[in-house]
Parts: structure tokens; C-alpha cells; sequence
């Protein structure tokens, strides 16, 4: 009887034990109530204590949570309809808070957070065109959304909103052909644009490739005409010189040079007087 009571006060004290110590790991955030009252809103990470059964400690992922939005439909500055699908990334900064906002419900936190987000969404695009939200500042609308849920997210519902992003812009089907038709139409004409401009270059550069090519030619067939009008003064120079130096040879050579123009052709037909001048060295005679 007596082992059967140290057994049972054993076994009592290891129940209450159980009961009174509890672990925080680093990744989690908790609070401790007392009969549903929060008494404690920031439990450090660590062995800690509690009153069993008059104590309840909530627990809570510490770390980075996603809230996937549904998509929506949002409109531009002109008046353009948009879907666009987006999430954000948030943790508890505040744990009191984040359970006396949510009850401790992840679940409602996102759902809060979501709402926010989606009125956020329609600010940040009604004040921008369609190419800003596209290309042009969608990254700064993802940074300016970020810090204005900020602003007051830690304080309404003790969380942090660490980034917020679109996954996906889409059109709705109801005016995607008439934007896409814009946009062929708009690019058509920068393409024409730019064909233009490249055609009066081009007129540009072949003209003036032309008027060069004038000029080159204009100055080359100059020079030519010079070097070759020296050339004849130098080839005059040198034919009279060498006739004053011998004007008998002189008139020889070109006899005979004659003399082999005129009967190289068998066919022709030359007829001249035996006494003239043109046989004088055919018969040894000497010009007089």
C-alpha cells in the first residue's frame, strides 16, 4: 500500500511537472494567458514556467508567412482594366497584438493583410498608365505598396509586411484585342517612323557620296590631263633634242619606220612616183 502511494505522488509530480515546464524554439513567438486574459505578450525563446491548468500558452510560427492573394481586377489612370495576381510575405513582429487582432489565427491575419493589400493594389494602379504598372515603375509600386501596409500593419495587427509582389498582369478578355491592336497599331507607326528616317539618311548619304565621287573624278581626269601634258612637253623635248643633234638619222629612222607601216599589209595598194622624196633612202640617195 505504501509503494502504491509513492507511485501515485511519482507519478503526480512528473503530471504537474509536465504541465508547468514549456520550450519557446527561436523560430517561435508566444503569449501567456490566464484564464483567456493575456498576462504575458512576448515569451522569450527558452525553458520556461507556468500554473497548470490555470495558464495556457499560444504558440506561433515566428517566421516568414505567405499570403497568396486571389487575383483582381484593377483599373489604370486611362481608365484600362487589369488582373493582377499578387502575394506577400509577412511575420509577427508584435505577438500581443498580432493575438488580440487575430485571435492567434494565421488564417485571419492573412485574410486582413489580403484586404489591405487589394485596397493598396487599387491606389497604386489607378495612379498609373498601363506601360507604368506593366514595365515602366512596377517595382516602385511594389515599394511604396510595402511601405504604406507598414505603416500600420504592426500597430492594427502586430505584423510586418517584408515584401509584396505580382506574379502575374494579365488582360481581361473583354478588352485585350482592342489594347493588343493598340499596340500593334502604335508600333507600326514608331517602325514607319523609323523607316523615314532611315530613307532621308540614306538620300542624305548617297548624295554626298555622289557629289564626292564628281568631285574625285573631276580632279583625278585633272591631274591625269597634267601628267600627260607633261609628258607630252618632256616626249616633244626629247624628239627635238635628238634632232638637232642629228637631223639626217633623225629623218632615217622615221623613213624606215614608215617603210614598215606602209608595206606591212600585203593587200593595200599604194601607188607614188619612183623620183619622189618618200624612196630617196631606198636608193641610197641622201635628202637634200
Amino acid at each position: 500500500m505504501k509503494n502504491f502511494i509513492v507511485v501515485g505522488v511519482i507519478f503526480l509530480i512528473v503530471i504537474v511537472a509536465g504541465n508547468s515546464l514549456f520550450v519557446i524554439k527561436e523560430t517561435e513567438r508566444a503569449v501567456m494567458l490566464r484564464f483567456g486574459e493575456l498576462v504575458n505578450d512576448d515569451i522569450e525563446p527558452g525553458l520556461h514556467v507556468k500554473i497548470p491548468w490555470v495558464n495556457t500558452v499560444r504558440v506561433f510560427d515566428g517566421r516568414i508567412q505567405t499570403e497568396d492573394s486571389t487575383p483582381q481586377r484593377y483599373l489604370t489612370l486611362e481608365q484600362k482594366f487589369l488582373e493582377v495576381d499578387s502575394y506577400a510575405k509577412w511575420r509577427i513582429v508584435d505577438v500581443g497584438q498580432f493575438y488580440v487582432s487575430t485571435r492567434g489565427n494565421p488564417l485571419t491575419a492573412g485574410s486582413l493583410l489580403a484586404a489591405r493589400i487589394n485596397d493598396g493594389l487599387r491606389d497604386q494602379i489607378g495612379a498609373r498608365t498601363l506601360q507604368e504598372v506593366v514595365a515602366g515603375e512596377r517595382d516602385q509600386l511594389m515599394a511604396d505598396l510595402t511601405e504604406e501596409l507598414n505603416e500600420t500593419a504592426a500597430v492594427d495587427i502586430g505584423i510586418e509586411v517584408v515584401d509584396v509582389r505580382v506574379k502575374r498582369i494579365d488582360l481581361p478578355d473583354d478588352v485585350r484585342s482592342s489594347v493588343y491592336e493598340r499596340m500593334i497599331t502604335e508600333r507600326n507607326e514608331e517602325a514607319q517612323d523609323h523607316r523615314s528616317r532611315g530613307d532621308e539618311l540614306a538620300i542624305g548619304i548617297t548624295a554626298d557620296a555622289e557629289r564626292r565621287a564628281v568631285i574625285y573624278r573631276a580632279e583625278a581626269y585633272r591631274d591625269a590631263e597634267q601628267i600627260r601634258g607633261e609628258g607630252d612637253a618632256a616626249a616633244t623635248a626629247i624628239y627635238a633634242e635628238a634632232y638637232n643633234k642629228d637631223p639626217e638619222f633623225f629623218a632615217f629612222t622615221r623613213s624606215l619606220n614608215s617603210y614598215r607601216n606602209i608595206f606591212n599589209s600585203k593587200g593595200d595598194v599604194l601607188l607614188l612616183d619612183p623620183n619622189s622624196d618618200y624612196f630617196k633612202y631606198l636608193k641610197g640617195g641622201v635628202a637634200q
